[in-house]
């Protein structure tokens, strides 16, 4: 980029998400104003290459835009992978039935079916394979899809169950013959599946919903000696994700494994991971870790919500304050409470993929879209929280501000965008920036803080004055 005049403003838009009620509301930057801190931008330090940001197609999602009238579904299309919404560009779905679907189901419930002659997708033709496409229609930049097993059917499984247990070596190949069905299904339904993970939270959730078990060196001999050549002789396109759980310290143990050598390597494009670790620790330590031992590949959160909530209806102010309590609340290990304090909820949001992604992350997936004023569907009542709410039976959407939050990222951070380097002089402006492919820089800064606050950015010669108010999320896009 050459040098401009030192006079001339930054060519900047500013959209800001606040509590005071902005609702990514374009507001104008200023004009010589003293500002109390500096943001300067460095677009020749550069990281990641961001493949994608969004939410997941679920059964329960597809289930809900079945019962809302024609206009309210396609709204909520619109507002979720339209232009004029939040663009999202990486998505995830579940392979066979997971807590958020209606009821447990396999496509291949036929038992000692070893060569899957009985496979079948119907039970996604009513809901999730319409909601797919539907998306598909709107989306002019279109958008990749992974894709996640939460089990095998249950008579592939050493407990013949639909929760916990592990995969039956005598079923190494079908299960791995499995993905290829799948894979070879939805392409015959005109979807291009991007990627997948080998298991949902192998590490086991206590039975509680569609598990099965794998350790770090049971899903390494997976890929390496069954799913791994399968893919690569059928659908070799495909990206593998492995791990599929927690951030922390067991996910060092998980790469060192995943990526031990060069025979496991060549299976693994990356690494996925979820949040529920922590309310407000994004394992920095274990993400760099995770990302030099892979030697750059994939590193995408797959999964984060607010779970163990029901959520709250038509009232804004409480995602912006510390009511929400998570699982760990309850259910941590004495030792790790502290990592489950109180949070509000869109402080987390903002919180976690500013940190992701200053540490790595290149992809970044919400879970559930859309769900009821339960938390629902969800057949094991695992209620959670979503971005959008609706009411079925009154035919109401609400847009909680978890949606504006990953609009705030998902609509300027485009695929191919590269993060950049920065100084930010105030450490309690939470701030990450990124250059898209057309050049355009992006900036997010959130200020979770009671106080608003002046900063200037700086881009070489050029500068501009931004006001933030308190407790607000913007999206400054500059344009050069």
């Amino acid at each position: 980029m050459a040098c401009n005049d030192v006079s001339k403003q930054l060519n900047v838009q500013v959209f800001e998400t606040s509590k005071s009620g902005n609702k990514f509301t374009e507001i104008a930057a200023l004009e010589s104003v003293e500002s109390d801190a500096t943001i300067a931008l460095n677009p020749d330090q550069k990281f990641q290459t961001l493949t994608g940001i969004g939410g997941s197609f679920t059964e329960a999602s597809a289930y809900l835009l079945n019962q809302l009238s024609e206009t309210n579904r396609r709204h909520i299309i619109e507002a979720y992978f339209g232009d004029d919404g939040a663009k999202y560009s990486l998505t995830r779905t579940h392979i066979n039935s997971c807590d958020f679907s209606l009821s447990n189901y396999s496509y291949a419930p036929v038992e000692g079916d070893v060569n899957l002659d009985n496979f079948s997708i119907d039970e996604d033709r009513d809901d999730i394979i319409p909601m797919i496409k539907d998306a598909m229609k709107v989306s002019t930049e279109g958008f990749n899809i992974i894709a996640s097993p939460w089990t095998a059917p249950p008579w592939m499984k050493d407990n013949k169950d639909w929760r916990g247990g592990k995969l039956l070596p005598e079923y190494n190949q079908t299960w791995a013959l499995f993905f290829s069905k799948y894979l070879q299904a939805y392409k015959n339904e005109g979807i291009d599946i991007w990627g997948i993970t080998v298991e949902n939270e192998p590490l086991g959730n206590d039975n509680n919903w569609e598990s099965m078990h794998f350790t770090a060196e049971e899903m390494t001999d997976f890929v390496e000696q069954y799913l791994g050549p399968q893919l690569r002789q059928t659908n070799p396109d495909v990206k593998i994700l492995g791990y599929d759980q927690n951030r922390g310290d067991e996910l060092k143990h998980w790469v060192d494994t995943m990526f031990r050598d060069d025979n496991s390597s060549q299976y693994f494009d990356g690494t996925a991971v979820h949040w529920y670790a922590s309310t407000y620790d994004y394992f920095p330590e274990s993400l760099q870790y995770a990302h030099e031992k892979s030697g750059g590949k994939y590193l995408i959160q797959t999964e984060g919500c607010v779970d163990a909530e029901v959520p709250v209806w038509k009232n804004d102010d409480w995602y912006w304050e510390k009511e929400a309590t998570d699982w760990g609340w309850t259910w941590a290990r004495e030792e790790d409470k502290y990592l489950h304090p109180k949070y509000a909820p869109v402080t987390r949001y903002a919180t976690d993929m500013i940190g992701c992604f200053n540490n790595w992350v290149d992809g970044w997936v919400d879970w559930n879209m859309v769900l009821d004023k339960q938390g629902g569907p969800n057949w094991f009542e695992n209620w959670c929280v979503a971005p959008v709410i609706v009411d079925p039976e009154a035919d109401e959407v609400y847009f909680t501000p978890l949606y504006q939050v990953m609009k705030h990222f998902s609509k300027y951070l485009r695929p191919g965008a590269k993060r950049i380097g920065f100084e930010v002089t105030d450490k309690d402006l939470k701030v990450t920036a990124f250059q898209n492919t057309d050049n355009s820089v992006v900036v997010i800064v959130f200020n979770e803080f009671e106080t608003p606050k002046t900063f200037q950015i700086k881009l070489q010669e050029q500068s501009t004055t931004v006001k933030i108010n308190s407790q607000a999320l913007q999206t400054i896009v500059i344009k050069l």
